[in-house]
């Protein structure tokens, strides 16, 4: 019987959130908190109020200063407004500042244990064990395993500066933006936007997908509360792009705004964009019932060539006016989709889509790999980022489906519900996920092209959150 009809269910569940609520008035009405020097320290009492710990220097961010931000960072303002010397100054110390980050390593010189080291090579072990054997996306988890295993493992000195072979591709392509660039470049030469453009509704879906980046920025906030555990505002917004399910958005944005906290990251966005096969089909059974998995939907309009050509230019202009921190992101995936539908370079489209595609993944692949060592795993920040990725994955599955099915109340061509789980940007894993387990309940159910408009949405929708983000924050 489906979960949401079940009365006990229901009941259930009210109650539960009804003590969660009286738990939370009561610790509201509790004493302050104070620290060792009389100031006081963030405590559910206090949650509006406190300053986080690590966040003294970033300033407080109101909804009229957020919109002010955003404003002040559209291309249509860049364009009319000239620098001062003062704010080319402030640019200057700020990309100074970046620099000294990125040099930055908080663990770096860390001795630990020698049986930490064998339970990352066991842990490289299962992930390897996973991509090859249980067939989970092994063309990121077979580099990722191998990456961890060779980096683990005592006295090589794979993953050591300045010359260890895993450390120079780490610092080459992952530690800064340039793998991220190419992937987001291929994605756009290897995707179809024609399902999202037949049909623009999907976009909603993609959207609310979104979720789970926004829901991931307060659990970051939440998690602050918990003794050991401290994360600034800086990385909170990092962290929350894992919610998006989306690997070379998670890197880019923690490298302009917490590149200290790059390394768990990446693992935690890349880990969970390679599991959409084991972690989304309970969710997607639990949130539908029987009824709507067997919806069949009808077979899209043709899209012309104009229109798949135009399509990747707009996305750009529109882009480069409102939102210029995402332009990079979205530029490179307009550059590798033109490629693709003007049909005058076949021969870029086809190197960007396989050859560099195929060894831009592996590289990225073992960058990522190389930095799942025990000193940036095993501690309670990157615990708890890991348990906030995979709990935003949930919320980002469960938002597209729970869109789908509010507009299902309006619409007179019912959208299958599944396809609402593909607004993540993992592509087109997530998609391929929505066709899977609706031909699991009726094999002539055919959803893998109206899964793809959600999924390519969701890309871009994620790279819009992450401008947003910088925009707020990056200067």
């Amino acid at each position: 019987m489906d979960i949401f009809t079940n009365k006990n269910n229901t009941k259930h569940i009210f109650l539960i959130t009804s003590f969660l609520l009286l738990v939370s008035l009561v610790l509201s009405f509790g004493g302050k908190v104070f620290a060792d020097n009389g100031e006081e320290v963030a405590s559910f009492r206090n949650a509006g109020s406190a300053i986080v710990k690590g966040s003294e220097n970033v300033p407080r961010i109101s909804v009229s200063q957020f919109l002010k931000n955003v404003g002040k960072n559209t291309g249509i303002y860049k364009m009319i407004h000239t620098e001062t010397e003062e704010e080319v100054k402030a640019a200057e110390e700020e990309a100074q500042l970046a620099e000294k980050a990125m040099k930055a390593d908080p663990f770096a010189g860390k001795i630990v244990p020698g049986w930490q080291k064998f339970v990352m090579l066991a842990i490289g072990f299962l992930i390897v064990y996973l991509g090859a054997a249980k067939g989970f996306e092994p063309l990121l988890l077979i580099p990722i395993g191998f990456g961890t295993i060779l980096v683990n493992i005592p006295g090589a000195g794979m993953g050591n500066a300045p010359d260890g072979m895993l450390h120079i591709i780490y610092s080459a392509g992952v530690g800064n933006e340039f793998f991220p660039m190419l992937i987001f470049m291929g994605i756009g030469a290897m995707t179809d936007f024609g399902p999202l453009i037949a049909n623009p509704k999907m976009a909603l879906l993609g959207g609310a997908a979104q979720l789970g980046v926004f829901a991931t920025l307060f659990g970051v906030a939440l998690m602050n509360f918990i003794p050991g555990v401290d994360y600034t505002m800086l990385q909170a917004a990092a962290i929350a792009i894992i919610g998006g399910a989306d690997g070379p958005t998670s890197i880019y944005v923690s490298a302009k705004l917490a590149p200290e906290m790059m390394a768990v990251i990446a693992v935690a966005a890349y880990s969970y964009m390679a599991l959409v096969p084991m972690i989304q089909p309970p969710i997607m059974k639990a949130l539908t019932t029987k009824k709507e998995r067997a919806i069949k939907m009808k077979q899209l309009r043709e899209v012309s060539r104009a229109e798949r050509v135009l399509f990747p230019l707009m996305l750009l202009v529109i882009t480069a006016l409102l939102l210029p921190p995402a332009a990079p992101l979205i530029g490179m995936l307009a550059f590798g989709n033109f490629i693709k539908e003007a049909g005058c370079v076949e021969r870029l489209s086809k190197t960007v889509q396989n050859e560099l595609m195929n060894i831009v993944s592996i590289l990225l692949s073992l960058g990522v790999g190389s930095q799942m060592t025990p000193e940036k795993i095993m501690n309670a920040n990157s615990i708890g980022i890991i348990i906030l990725g995979l709990l935003a994955f949930a919320i980002a599955t469960s938002g597209g489906i729970i869109m789908a099915k509010i507009m299902n109340l309006f619409l007179k061509e019912k959208i299958n519900p599944l396809i609402g789980s593909a607004g993540v940007s993992a592509v087109p894993m997530a998609a391929r996920v929505s066709n899977k387990v609706g031909q699991e309940f009726d094999p002539s159910n055919f959803l893998l092209m109206h899964a793809m408009g959600p999924n390519v949405s969701g890309v871009i929708g994620t790279a819009i959150a992450a401008g947003v983000f910088i925009s707020t924050y990056g200067h």
